[in-house]
């Protein structure tokens, strides 16, 4: 705690398994050489689709349904006991743990000690349900596969990590959709700033396959541009829609105090979070960008900060053409009635969308680019929509060093969440 008896929350441990690279030193590489992660993507072999093109996973093969045949790199081990009861995504999220305990460093005393919780977020499998269902119902119930749940539904991340990690402190899973990691990370900064626990893993992950990202096509809202190059380009006039991708990335919340006592990295302090909700339609964002203003506000509240101090904002944009002019006109309401222009980028031109785990992956960005003393810039950004107008995106990345920065994040339904994040100096501790 400070002289005042507060709790500073801090990151202090990262895992990344995605599009732009499988550990910290290989991402931060793709974002300050805004290096993308997309390639032509068959999501039905054999059959001609309109959308070509996704956020890959290189290095690991999880196709098939039967983890036998899954492929992973050599550096993890895995039993079969605890694989039979995993997901694709389950397997990607176990090794961005192991990543995250190495980088905290993390005891095994630590991460069962009953101050310490576990917060994920994921849409669980449909990938998986689909093959337990589908004997299911043709065997009229007499087969049923014992684990079907456990790896299949929402809170698969929750039973396999809890239970492999031994966490006692807490384990939740949160579903806000495209905000639900942002929620965890928001929840789990509540908990140690009230004392309940000492430190909180955030884990989110999602399959990259037909079931959970080629859905979003019956809505219209996946690119089918075919060139990896230009398919995710948010706040461009050409933008056609987002490009899936999945994997986990896992990220520690911990009391700074603590965390420094026992030599742990702090890449950045978390000092609020606020949110807010639409109310105007179960899948489009509110036009005008009126609640995502308000999370924005409230967040800067809780933080006690105006919006003339905030250096960058690591935006939630999409690449779709509505998502993303709601999100300008709200950054313009907050950001232009005080006459201030923040950096403004979306690290999905180059990770693609990562839906439930968007929000912890792209708040592990920003804790990089603070500890890095750098601020991505907006890739491929060729075109700008007219609404960007007045507003600072950088289309190259930018060797600032920002001290405060927002992460916003939306989700369906009208879900809003924005963080906040500044420079770690320890002179204020």
């Amino acid at each position: 705690m400070n002289a005042q008896g507060a709790r500073r929350v801090g990151i202090t441990g990262l895992g990344f398994i995605t599009s732009i690279g499988n550990d910290r030193v290989a991402v931060e590489r793709s974002l300050r050489e805004l290096r993308h992660g997309f390639e032509p993507h068959v999501f039905f072999p054999g059959h001609e689709v309109p959308v070509k093109v996704a956020g890959t996973i290189k290095g690991f093969d999880t196709r098939s349904t039967h983890f036998a045949e899954w492929r992973w790199p050599e550096r993890y081990t895995l039993t079969r006991e605890m694989l039979r009861s995993l997901p694709p995504h389950g397997l990607h999220a176990y090794c961005a743990m192991e990543q995250l305990i190495a980088d905290g460093r993390l005891t095994a005393d630590e991460l069962t000690a009953e101050d310490t919780g576990l917060f994920t977020g994921s849409a669980g499998s449909p990938f998986l349900q689909r093959h337990f269902l589908t004997p299911l119902h043709d065997t009229h119930g007499e087969r049923v596969f014992p684990l079907g749940i456990v790896s299949a539904v929402a809170g698969t991340l929750n039973f396999n990590l809890g239970a492999h990690y031994g966490i006692r402190g807490a384990v939740c899973g949160f579903t806000s959709a495209c905000a639900s990691t942002a929620h965890a990370i928001g929840y789990g900064y509540d908990e140690i700033k009230l004392g309940r626990l000492r430190r909180v893993l955030v884990v989110g992950g999602e399959d990259l396959t037909a079931e959970t990202t080629y859905s979003f096509h019956g809505m219209r809202a996946l690119s089918r541009n075919p060139d990896p190059d230009t398919a995710s380009r948010p706040f461009d006039a050409g933008r056609d829609g987002f490009v899936g991708t999945g994997g986990s990335v896992a990220l520690l919340l911990e009391d700074i105090e603590i965390a420094d006592a026992r030599g742990a990295p702090v890449y950045a302090e978390m000092v609020g979070w606020g949110q807010s909700a639409d109310g105007y339609n179960l899948a489009i964002p509110e036009p005008t960008g009126r609640g995502l203003a308000v999370a924005m506000r409230r967040a800067m509240a809780s933080a006690e900060l105006t919006p003339g101090e905030v250096d960058y904002v690591n935006a939630h944009a999409t690449s779709t053409p509505a998502g993303d002019v709601a999100e300008l006109h709200a950054l313009r309401a907050v950001f232009g009635a005080v006459g201030h222009r923040p950096a403004i980028s979306s690290t999905k031109a180059l990770t693609g969308h990562g839906l439930s785990m968007a929000s912890v992956m792209e708040t592990g960005f920003c804790a990089l680019a603070l500890a890095g003393q750098f601020i991505p810039g907006q890739g491929h950004l060729v075109n700008p929509d007219p609404a960007c107008a007045g507003l600072n995106l950088p289309r190259e990345t930018l060797n600032q060093a920002p001290r405060i920065v927002l992460k916003n994040s939306s989700g369906f339904g009208g879900s809003n969440v924005v963080l906040v994040l500044r420079r770690w100096l320890r002179s204020m501790t």
